[in-house]
């Protein structure tokens, strides 16, 4: 049975590709310092024989076990997130990643790392592939992020290139669904309980700035496959779901489904904040074989189901 190490098994997306990865009869051992992750993202796999947890910090150290893959899902990943761990989001992204490089390079591990598509900052280039370099304030304050995964990038390629170890990349394009923490921050998380909770729904600048947004179950399966198939190594690829939609309209839509009134308070944009945002998918679709499957609005029902629940809020609503 293959073993997996999930850095950051304990945050939202870890949370997902653990049980994915379960379900496809796999051993895990999650670690997380639980800076952002949730012990009881933890707690629903503790029952199961091939699941092993341990409280760590991946900057001071990690396992010292073998693993035939190590995939680093650790850092935040949310502005409200690594801007309140400015040192730590940049330290997990460097120190953390080389630690989890060597622990690969001694096991002769497959390595997969967690990258972002903010690596491409407020892009001039409309929608993104994986060749552009992007545009990207390196000391501006969201840079703790984007230059660290832009460094994570540049070590896991130097250990590709120089210790000939298999790595991908993946650039993580916005992901929602169940699990998500309530105060992340983010636009879906940041409406679903400002409008659940009757409060006024937050938009910055006009909300004419885009994103698009992908369903956690369509972000792991393209993870599953970055890390599982061979031939590819030193691969980046964007996975990402290219339904473009303007912030006002995610809003429009929440309320909507809520049936809550469109109330809504205009807030500056923050610096450097990028103004539009979408993944260009062709090189998933040729190497991964691999395309979203769920549409915005059913990934949003089923988000905001989910919401209801941890907010105790009623089904009436």
């Amino acid at each position: 049975m293959r073993r997996v190490l999930v850095a950051g098994g304990a945050g939202f997306i870890g949370t997902h590709f653990t049980e994915y990865l379960l379900n496809k009869g796999f051993k895990v051992f999650a670690v997380d310092n639980f800076s952002t992750g949730k012990p009881e993202n933890v707690k629903r796999f503790l029952g199961d024989p091939n699941y092993t947890f341990e409280e760590m910090d991946i900057v001071k150290g990690v396992p010292k076990e073998k693993f035939d893959f190590v995939v680093d899902l650790a850092s935040p990943a949310s502005p409200q997130k690594y801007l309140s761990l400015p040192i730590e989001t940049m330290l997990v992204n460097s120190v953390g990643v080389l630690n989890l490089l060597n622990l690969a390079k001694e096991n002769r591990s497959r390595f997969l790392l967690a990258s972002t598509s903010e690596v491409y900052g407020d892009p001039e280039v409309h929608p993104q592939r994986e060749d552009y370099w992007g545009h990207v304030n390196p000391i501006g304050p969201r840079s703790v992020y984007d230059e660290g995964k832009r460094f994570a990038e540049a070590i896991t390629m130097a250990f590709y290139r120089y210790e000939k170890l298999d790595v991908r990349i993946a650039r993580i394009f916005n992901t929602y669904g169940p699990y998500m923490d309530v105060g992340d921050g983010r636009i879906i998380p940041n409406f679903a309980y400002q409008a659940l909770t009757g409060k006024p729904i937050t938009i910055y600048g006009d909300g004419s700035q885009t994103r698009s947004f992908c369903y956690v179950s369509d972000m792991v399966e393209g993870l599953f496959l970055l890390m599982t198939l061979d031939g590819l190594e030193g691969e980046v690829v964007n996975l990402g779901n290219p339904d473009e939609r303007t912030v006002k309209e995610v809003a429009d839509l929440i309320c909507e489904i809520l049936n809550v009134p469109k109330n809504y308070e205009y807030l500056p944009l923050p610096q450097d904040d990028p103004k539009k945002r979408k993944p260009d998918i062709t090189k998933a679709k040729k190497l991964l074989n691999w395309s979203p499957k769920v549409d915005f609005e059913t990934g949003l029902r089923k988000t905001l189901e989910w919401y209801k629940e941890v907010l105790n809020v009623g089904k009436d609503v």
